[in-house]
């Protein structure tokens, strides 16, 4: 999957971004978990594994490399409007409980948690032990204690079931390596009525974005219903799906013996 993290706007940004977070202190690891450099306690999954990766087809298209824990500047993108415009359009509010799937150094979570507030909860998930430990740090660093920061698989997102109202998708789905296992199990996570919200770029994979078509493509096959298609900026749009329940999604055989029939290409360019 999620060969994670935010692409970047020009050199100077993605180096800056890259040096404060791909190699930040070369954190230790231990098998599937990140012990902090900072703390006592360990970042960890927040479930039990759920189905396989060979369980399920690889993507038809190609996989974008993960570059760096951020987008850009976090200043950029406040000045852009781009958190208000997400939150309005995934309709997030006080009480919810949210996942920013591929978080890297926390630019939503950060601003989720006091919106969800002391009876909401964010879950802070990436699969790059590096990023997780910079997230850790600015979850302690700004007190934020309605956030849990949670290790996940390329595969799988490695949430409780049943524990999320709304995902988020930022900028990072043209990097998750295996999207119908990841959606597939991601579903487990979600509570009756939970959508899937994702934020990228009209451009090809390997160019840090899903053409709209090949992504919608992608997620019915898993038995996600998209809600609503927002263009929000040049090249840029927010998609929102309703996530499928977890009894009545397809079986990985059936997603598998679907994609074999008719794969989901990108768009010739």
């Amino acid at each position: 999957m999620m060969t994670m993290r935010r692409w970047w706007l020009g050199p100077a940004v993605f180096g800056a971004a890259f040096a404060c977070g791909a190699t930040a202190d070369n954190a230790p690891r231990t098998a599937g978990r990140v012990a902090l450099a900072i703390g006592q306690d360990t970042i960890g999954p927040a479930a039990a594994p759920g189905a396989p990766a060979q369980a399920f087809p690889a993507p038809s298209r190609p996989v974008a490399d993960i570059v760096a824990p951020r987008w850009t500047a976090e200043a950029l993108r406040d000045d852009a409007g781009e958190f208000a415009r997400v939150v309005r359009l995934a309709k997030i509010r006080a009480g919810m409980q949210v996942a920013d799937i591929g978080a890297g150094d926390g630019y939503y979570v950060a601003r989720l948690s006091p919106l969800v507030g002391a009876t909401g909860r964010v879950f802070g998930q990436d699969i790059i032990p590096d990023y997780l430990t910079l997230l850790q740090r600015r979850v302690r660093r700004e007190a934020l204690a309605n956030v849990q920061v949670v290790a996940g698989d390329p595969h799988d997102p490695r949430l409780p079931a049943k524990s999320v109202d709304v995902a988020l998708m930022i900028h990072m789905y043209h990097e998750i390596e295996q999207p119908y296992a990841l959606l597939w199990n991601l579903a487990t996570a979600m509570r009756p009525g939970g959508t899937l919200v994702i934020l990228d770029l009209e451009r090809p994979t390997y160019g840090h974005g899903t053409p709209p078509d090949l992504l919608r493509c992608e997620l019915r096959t898993v038995g996600y219903r998209e809600r609503s298609f927002t263009r929000t900026a040049l090249e840029e749009y927010v998609a929102v799906f309703e996530a499928p329940d977890s009894l009545s999604r397809p079986t990985p055989e059936a997603i598998t013996a679907a994609r074999r029939r008719t794969p989901c290409l990108a768009p010739r360019e």
